[in-house]
């Protein structure tokens, strides 16, 4: 601890006040909880820190989540239900539809998903998602993960999917996801829950709070062969063993050409597009921080509480960092000064998750049956989420 206390201390030299030291404990092997302070254009912020080594056997950070796509609830909750040692939040997700009042919510997270190496979900258009505009050359695909390899690194994971029938094959442009993009089709599991998939035909490519398609089709797979089929998206719980495929324009044309009794085959994995490497956990968001360097045209105006994951030591320490968001500390930091603080802290990438009052982090101290909440949630308590960061350990 004494080691780390010296490395942050020096790291931060220049961005912390003047005689502010990191308060370090630990967690358990390989995993360390500390908390500073930040002096940043536009105030003093408090930070809230673990670092996970990746390369103790007994350390392993994986995806918390409710146990379906469509569910939200509080870091604490879900760290308590996983029993992580620690965690923050993770994507930004589907927190509201003011534009379609009578469509409900998914509460689902706006890009990839993995969790315990199982894909649960796919990256919805870029026009569709919620949070800050995205850097230059982003995508909604952009994941922070982990890889079998137990090296985290950032990554983008794609949809490759099928939809073959006796006849045709056809391309399967979703899964699990909240939007779905116009003239497409996609497919629904038991991982996305039992909320209405009717959000999968609202908005466009371009604009999320675009009108809902009035030109839409569900047909349902299990065992092979089509089993119902639906001129509207429905809602409720999804059988294991059983798919969902809804269609929106061109792809609700192409989905009803499909007859009771016909024989479907759905395919569908996500494919890392930079390392090839499979992933036995990962969570989107948007990268800040490439090889030592922050991205081009990041924000370097808008301050607020931040969430964000750093990686060093080539993919073998985690730096999980939340901001405060007391009364005292809502200034917050700029995305750009949130990449200068990773790097700054060690880490060559780094990668920003949702912020605001879905900003949290919680540890579970030794001896203890619950994790604490470490910082202080803007919004003066815990907002439900669909996922986030969880850190174990079996030691």
């Amino acid at each position: 601890m004494s080691a780390w206390s010296a490395l942050a201390a020096a790291a931060l030299a220049g961005a912390a006040p003047a005689g502010a030291a990191p308060d370090t404990r630990r967690l358990a092997p390989g995993v360390q909880y500390s908390e500073f302070d930040i002096s940043a254009a536009h105030g003093v912020t408090r930070a809230h820190l673990v670092t996970v080594d990746l390369r103790d056997p007994h350390v392993r950070v994986d995806l918390l989540y409710p146990r379906v796509v469509s569910a939200r609830a509080t870091v604490s909750q879900l760290a308590d239900a996983q029993r992580a040692v620690a965690g923050i939040n993770g994507d930004f997700f589907d927190i509201t539809e003011t534009q379609h009042p009578w469509v409900p919510a998914t509460g689902s997270a706006v890009g990839p998903a993995v969790a315990n190496g199982h894909t649960l979900k796919a990256a919805v258009p870029p026009g569709q998602r919620f949070g800050p505009e995205l850097p230059p050359g982003a995508s909604t695909e952009d994941v922070l993960g982990v890889g079998r390899d137990r090296t985290a690194r950032l990554d983008r994971l794609r949809l490759d999917g099928s939809v073959t029938t006796p006849g045709e094959r056809l391309p399967l442009r979703g899964l699990n996801q909240y939007a779905l993009p116009q003239g497409s089709i996609g497919a629904y599991t038991s991982d996305w829950g039992s909320v209405s998939r009717l959000r999968a035909i609202c908005g466009t490519d371009a604009e999320r709070g675009g009108p809902c398609s009035t030109d839409s089709y569900e047909v349902t797979v299990r065992g092979g062969r089509v089993t119902a089929t639906a001129d509207h998206p429905g809602s409720g719980p999804i059988a294991a063993g059983t798919t969902v495929l809804v269609g929106r324009e061109a792809g609700a044309r192409q989905l009803r050409k499909l007859f009771k009794g016909e024989e479907v085959r759905v395919r569908h994995r996500l494919v890392a597009a930079l390392s090839g490497v499979p992933y036995r956990f990962a969570v989107g968001g948007f990268p800040v921080l490439r090889h030592g360097t922050p991205l081009p045209g990041l924000d370097a105006t808008t301050s607020a509480v931040r969430t964000a994951v750093g990686i060093e030591d080539g993919g073998r320490r985690l730096l999980l960092l939340a901001l405060d968001g007391s009364a005292a500390y809502r200034s917050g930091l700029t995305v750009s000064e949130v990449a200068r603080i990773l790097r700054r802290l060690g880490a060559t990438d780094g990668f920003n998750l949702d912020g605001g009052g879905s900003t949290t982090l919680v540890t579970r101290p030794a001896g203890t049956g619950a994790v604490s909440v470490r910082n202080h949630p803007s919004g003066g308590a815990e907002r439900p989420v669909p996922d986030g960061i969880g850190v174990f350990s079996d030691s």
